[in-house]
């Protein structure tokens, strides 16, 4: 599913024009990247947690030569997704 196809199904559901269909779906976009950016959690009732952890610098080797490299640290995002979203995905 493309975010094309969800402003089609938010505009046939609710009853939006398309127009306002793509502002409500980019504005809840929007709101949801600027959540993650500044590091707060985000928590979806019934959906999930989407959560940003910090990964700290550590040693690594590149596969190919054997050469040891610093991998350096970062932000990462994950998701846990809920008891309910769970279910449903294993009982489709």
């Amino acid at each position: 599913m493309t975010k094309a196809d969800i402003i089609e199904t938010v505009s046939g559901t609710c009853g939006f024009s398309k127009k306002e269909s793509s502002e409500l779906v980019e504005c809840v976009f929007s709101l949801i990247k600027e959540c993650l950016e500044s590091c707060e959690d985000l928590k979806i009732s019934g959906f999930g947690k989407f959560e940003v952890k910090q990964k700290n610098a550590r040693r690594g080797r590149n596969p190919q030569t054997g050469e040891a490299l610093e991998i350096s640290a970062r932000r990462i995002l994950s998701f846990k997704p809920s008891q309910i979203l769970k279910n449903a995905v294993n009982n489709a």
